[in-house]
């Protein structure tokens, strides 16, 4: 082994000595957070679900200040980060490791952690600054850590570990996915696909937010509904067996009367904890990179984008995770050594539908993880500005991430994934402290929000009607 392999494993080997634990904890801990949440606000994402999906269906209209971003785009750009290969490679690692019941558990992360995302959004757009010299609208935990816990260095930990994470790990991973679809499918040489990967992102993230945010208006929605006719047709085909998977997936999720110990109960336990963990990376709920985008629209009520968002973890999980579920489910594929994650749901579609499954599998994925490099650069956008908002910082950034882009079409990046799951670690647990300690802040937001509505008026929120958050929130926006 060279001199250089070594080092790589030495360090692989400390960063897992840290991921495992951390990763354990925060399992718990973003957990116990949606579920405090979900009690506290007294169910919000079942009670305001309705008005979440009018919000997101009336935020198409451009609002007031021009600089915003609409809701809708927001929500969009917000969705195409989240709905990514996780959604497909993900929930196949998740069925094949964990069983039918992890899809349960993946369901009710979901569920919960919907509360989670309504406050850090709602957060984000209370605390939400303009850029003097764009005019746009910025935000995020990195925003609301400085100004509403008055912690500025927490806030450049969280900002720099978004950066590093979403801005170039996880993109170099997309680009990976894309080339081992469009190589299995159809041969297509690494650098080739590298390279028109880097001539499709340039003009995109060179454009900003706006550009970002008005590509993902256009792309994510044709994707899920593309994907979710696949799933749908899927389940026409095989309706007697549908009942039969569902009694799977509920049955193998509360098998725990056989968890008295031994090699049953270690794999009932791995059931829910995998299923857990992998609705909690698909969703990204409290882990604090849906609010950057979700600071940047032009809202009239903070808890609208918070009701938005949170719609978006519906979606991304108990949607578009359900049907790689049930296309899975619905097979007779075996995962194996040889089939794992994307091969694995590209071996179930094709059973299904015959040859052009393949195909149509490297086309969706090729959307979904393009559009969540476009979501994630906006996050990291919005971070490095709050860093150090100068021209130069922000071009340098742009071409790291589209070196990147390459690096992670040519190579293989199981190192810096887990570096990646560090640092996302290190931002969820930050994030999470945050919005604990801000929730007196998310409850009177919602209590502003619903008094409105009850009164019959359309929810504006005015910092003059509170004059204990005017001396806390300096802000000419509300």
């Amino acid at each position: 082994m060279s001199m250089r392999g070594f080092m790589v494993d030495i360090i692989h080997g400390w960063v897992n000595a840290i991921n495992d634990p951390l990763w354990q904890f925060l399992v718990y801990l973003l957990l116990g957070t949606g579920l405090f949440f979900t009690v506290a606000t007294g169910f919000v994402q079942v009670r305001l679900l309705g008005r979440s999906i009018k919000e997101m269906l009336s935020g198409r209209k451009e609002g007031d200040d021009p600089h915003g971003i609409t809701p809708f785009q927001a929500f969009v750009t917000g969705l195409a980060s989240r709905v990514g290969v996780g959604n497909i490679a993900g929930v196949a690692i998740a069925v094949a490791t964990g069983g039918p019941g992890a899809v349960f558990w993946m369901w009710m992360t979901a569920l919960i952690g919907m509360s989670s995302a309504f406050a850090e959004s709602s957060l984000a757009q209370l605390f939400k600054v303009r850029d003097h010299k764009s005019g746009h609208f910025r935000g995020g935990p990195a925003y609301y850590i400085t100004q509403g816990l008055k912690q500025k260095w927490l806030a450049i930990l969280f900002s720099i570990s978004l950066i590093f994470c979403f801005g170039l790990v996880y993109n170099a991973v997309q680009s990976n996915s894309i080339v081992a679809a469009a190589e299995s499918a159809w041969g297509w040489n690494k650098q080739a696909v590298g390279v028109g990967l880097v001539i499709l992102t340039a003009p995109i993230i060179f454009g900003g937010i706006k550009r970002v945010s008005k590509v993902a208006e256009a792309i994510v929605p044709i994707m899920a509904v593309l994907y979710l006719l696949m799933a749908l047709y899927v389940m026409a085909t095989n309706m007697s067996e549908v009942p039969r998977v569902f009694g799977l997936i509920f049955e193998n999720a509360f098998k725990f009367e056989s968890a008295a110990g031994g090699f049953l109960g270690g794999l009932i336990s791995q059931s829910m904890m995998i299923g857990i963990k992998r609705g909690l990376y698909s969703n990204e709920a409290g882990q604090g990179s849906a609010p950057n985008a979700a600071a940047a629209a032009d809202v009239k009520h903070p808890v609208s984008q918070g009701m938005i968002q949170m719609l978006g973890v519906f979606i991304d999980t108990m949607v578009v995770c359900s049907c790689t579920a049930f296309i899975l489910l619905l097979s007779d594929v075996p995962a194996g050594p040889d089939l794992s994650g994307v091969q694995l749901t590209q071996a179930a579609i094709v059973s299904h539908v015959g040859a052009w499954g393949a195909d149509f599998l490297a086309i969706t994925l090729f959307l979904f993880a393009f559009t969540t490099v476009i979501g994630n650069y906006a996050y990291a956008e919005s971070n490095i500005q709050f860093i150090n908002n100068h021209w130069l910082v922000l071009a340098i950034f742009r071409m790291a991430v589209l070196g990147m882009v390459y690096f992670g079409a040519i190579a293989k990046v199981p190192v810096v994934w887990d570096m990646a799951d560090l640092t996302m670690g290190t931002m969820a647990l930050i994030n999470l402290i945050a919005i604990l300690a801000l929730s007196p802040l998310v409850f009177l937001l919602l209590k502003d929000y619903q008094a409105k509505l009850r009164m019959g008026k359309e929810p504006v929120f005015k910092l003059s009607e509170h004059p204990s958050l005017k001396r806390k929130i300096k802000s000419d926006i509300w």
